[in-house]
């Protein structure tokens, strides 16, 4: 069959007028992955053409695809992929065989796909396919004897045809030939030449081969990792149990051949002692000792001199053993922790892979207020866990656009001032340690200290006449709903964000320094975990419990006279200064509900110093007992809902470690101790907290759930997501969700399976359903209410009709719409 020519795709950008960009990528990475899983199925089909599965398989990725280009709005990428399908519907329904124009026809169709994509991706405008949309159009009817017979005739007619003598201009370009080579089925694409031989195209693809892999088998494959940690430290302390025993055994066995030998002697000095006392009875034909009653108790102490020889035998055996097992377990142990290091390297990604999108964000805001900034970036080829820097990037976001709203002067000022009219935000990554260190700086106004003074006054977090530091005065910003703006504007004034910045890097271990000079502007100083999976902790003991505390948080370990500490507690002011600086001392005990610490083994009470921001802890415990890395374990959303729970660790015997976070624990011992000071008002209306209703939504495609996410989120609903009818069932077995959003056409199980469940099972019939999908004839809706379903939408929906039927079907409405 041959190729299907259409007009050039014209040499203009691609207009992003009426697109999101956003949404835009998240399809271009879908798109990849589903046109690379279409040719290894278009691979399966050439082997066999009449094998059914892969058929199947390319008719749901360009369904998906589909679906994501209409959505993305490339219409032309949509209306592609759906005469494809189409094709495909057909083959799969047995109206007749694809065969080899088919299948010519499809990677024809397949290469314009992979061609629209490679410019969309470059931002390239393209033209629409319309000849190429017509022939699969003409091929859908199955008859490809006819398309093949017009091609032919077509062919024959130009090849007859008078060619009028043209003249070739004058040019430097090399004249190409093209050959024909014509196959029975039709015509096949040619080998690709190339100018390099094998060994230079080996060493040019070399440095570029990767491997993709997912996200959660990596996360996995790091888990096991540190259970191998764990259990070669749990061998590594039977070990030493082991040797310690052995050394007892060493001991004993000395001490026993020192017994016999004593009692050799004094077996040998009783008998003759007893010989002397009684010579008229002895016998002097022999030696007493020649005697077989002696001889048979001498042979018993020389028989057991022998065994206590034989065990120090088996003594020295057992200690070659176990320096051969040391030996091994130090070679597995430097094996276990090169895998471990290169688990966790395969963890990392750049952090400049996120500087694309933390300029789009500065360009946005510096578009809506008017003033021109730059983003300049040190160290952008650091690299952090992949799963920090995903919790890092919504902090990032705020800070920078807190840069532009609140740091940056306007042009106008900029000039008065004599700075640059462009303002400076500055992004400088490094590793100090085991911790990542993010330095987030303006050369804006900075900090205005009296204004914030002003607001920490007027909210009552500080008295009028009390005299603080800037540094004190900064962290004022950090508190809830605090705001120092004038108006309120879409990038400020709300009081919210630094707040969350806070929390955010405060649950990744991380703390959050602020720096800031009048005129010249502010710096933010982050520091993280290098990996959320292994880190460095402090293990400090209460009671007969241990906890672990990251060293991230830690700034020093101290000790306090106990009769100062009694004296402070009982005045309510018991402080320890370190480094010039002051720490209230809390008690452990007291901060997680347990015994107050008393350290009865200690002269002095062992204190953990804890600092963040403003805030500093002077934690009394009953033991420090030093540092070690640990492998950070989950411990699940009902445990880590709990202010100051970090997550867990395994130590070596097997138990199991709380990893504190001490500095909330003491927030919420502050918090506590104030509003129990507060009455509360006789007449105080408590207003129901009104519950965020939760929708599902079921779809085989990322970018349809993404869609469909944003939407629903933008309206305040929480939502939760699904990738087929299983997936969905998991999901819906921990929660019901007030709606379900749900597809037809996916794989493992489809919508209609999923819908029928739902209406069989008691716990799961009164969900509404809202099945939106590309399916809009009679009888998949006819289907589709038979089933249960409350309302069928086609794709792509309006938002405005998808919301307003979900707001119908959760204030009660259920009509079939």
């Amino acid at each position: 069959m041959a190729p299907v020519h259409d007009a050039a795709d014209p040499e203009l950008p691609l207009d992003l007028s009426d697109l999101d960009e956003e949404l835009l990528d998240i399809f271009i990475e879908e798109s990849t992955d589903l046109l690379d899983h279409s040719d290894m199925l278009l691979t399966q089909l050439r082997d066999n053409l009449s094998e059914r599965e892969p058929v199947v398989g390319l008719q749901r990725d360009l369904h998906t695809l589909k679906g994501g280009a209409r959505m993305s709005g490339i219409a032309e990428m949509g209306d592609l992929g759906h005469v494809m399908e189409s094709l495909l519907e057909s083959v799969a329904e047995g109206r007749f065989e694809i065969g080899l124009p088919g299948l010519v026809l499809l990677e024809q169709g397949f290469d314009r796909l992979h061609g629209m994509l490679s410019r969309i991706t470059a931002r390239q405008a393209i033209a629409m396919p319309a000849n190429l949309i017509a022939r699969f159009e003409q091929a859908s009817t199955g008859n490809f004897d006819a398309i093949v017979a017009a091609e032919v005739a077509t062919v024959a007619a130009q090849e007859t045809a008078p060619v009028a003598p043209q003249t070739a201009p004058a040019t430097n370009k090399p004249v190409v030939a093209q050959v024909k080579k014509s196959h029975p089925g039709g015509r096949l694409s040619p080998p690709i030449e190339t100018a390099f031989d094998d060994a230079d195209d080996m060493q040019v693809r070399a440095p570029q081969e990767q491997v993709r892999i997912r996200a959660d088998l990596l996360d996995r494959l790091v888990n096991y990792a540190g259970e191998v940690a764990i259990y070669r430290a749990r061998l590594e302390q039977q070990m030493s149990s082991f040797r310690t025993n052995l050394g007892e055994l060493d001991q004993t066995t000395s001490r026993l051949r020192d017994q016999l030998r004593k009692l050799e002697i004094e077996t040998e000095t009783q008998i003759i002692a007893r010989f002397q006392r009684e010579p008229d009875s002895a016998d002097e034909t022999f030696d007493p000792l020649e005697l077989d009653r002696f001889s048979t108790l001498q042979q018993l102490t020389r028989a057991l001199s022998e065994s206590a020889a034989d065990l120090t035998n088996l003594e020295q055996v057992l200690e070659d053993l176990t320096r051969q097992h040391e030996t091994l377990l130090l070679q597995q142990s430097r094996v276990s922790s090169d895998l471990q290091e290169g688990l966790m390297r395969t963890r990392m990604v750049p952090f400049d892979s996120l500087v694309p999108r933390l300029r789009r964000i500065l360009r946005q805001a510096g578009s809506e207020t008017g003033k021109s900034v730059l983003l300049k970036v040190d160290g952008a080829q650091g690299e952090m866990d992949r799963s920090v820097l995903e919790h890092i990037t919504a902090p990032l976001e705020h800070m920078l656009r807190n840069s532009v709203a609140h740091g940056v002067e306007s042009p106008a000022d900029r000039r008065k001032a004599g700075k640059p009219e462009d303002g400076l935000v500055r992004i400088a990554v490094a590793r100090e340690g085991s911790e990542v260190v993010i330095t987030v700086s303006d050369d804006g106004r900075g900090l205005d200290a009296a204004a914030i003074r002003a607001k920490a006054i007027e909210r009552g977090l500080l008295a009028a006449d009390a005299q603080v530091p800037d540094g004190e005065l900064f962290g004022f910003i950090l508190q809830t709903g605090f705001s120092t703006a004038e108006s309120i504007s879409k990038l400020a004034g709300r009081g919210v964000g630094m707040d969350v910045v806070h929390s955010e890097i405060r649950q990744l271990g991380g703390t959050l320094g602020i720096r800031s000079r009048a005129g010249k502007g502010t710096e933010f100083l982050i520091r993280l975990p290098f990996t959320l999976a292994v880190t460095q902790a402090v293990f400090v003991k209460i009671g007969e419990t241990s906890f672990a505390v990251p060293i991230a948080s830690v700034a020093g370990v101290g000790r306090i006279d106990r009769d100062e500490l009694e004296l402070g507690q009982i005045r309510g002011d018991a402080v320890y200064t370190y480094a010039g600086e002051s720490y209230p001392v809390h008690d452990l005990g007291m901060l997680i509900g347990h015994a107050p610490a008393k350290a009865a083994e200690s002269l002095q009470m062992p204190l953990l110093l804890a600092r963040s921001g403003e805030l500093r802890a002077a934690i009394a415990v009953d033991q420090v007992m030093g540092s070690r890395e640990i492998v950070v374990k989950p411990v699940g959303p009902q445990v880590s809902s709990l202010p100051g729970i970090f997550g867990a660790t395994v130590m070596g015997d097997g138990s199991v470690v709380v990893i504190l976070d001490v500095l909330p624990l003491v927030r919420r011992h502050l918090s506590q101790a104030d509003s129990s000071e507060t009455q509360i008002q006789p007449h105080a209306v408590v207003r129901p907290v009104a519950r965020v209703p939760l929708v599902m939504v079921v779809d085989d495609s990322i970018t349809m759930r993404k869609v469909s996410s944003r939407v629903l989120e933008r309206q305040n609903y929480e939502v939760l997501t699904a990738k087929d009818g299983i997936d969905a069932l998991e999901k819906l077995a921990e929660r019901v969700p007030d709606v379900m959003l749900l597809d037809i056409e996916m794989p493992r199980m489809d919508g209609y399976e999923l819908a029928t469940h739902m209406r069989n099972d008691a716990r799961l019939r009164h969900i509404p359903i809202i099945m939106i999908t590309s399916r809009t004839g009679e009888k998949h809706r006819q289907r589709a209410f038979e089933i249960g379903v409350n309302r069928y939408l086609g794709k792509p929906y309006q938002e405005a009709e998808l919301l307003r039927n979900v707001g119908e079907l959760l204030s009660g409405g259920d009509s079939h719409d």
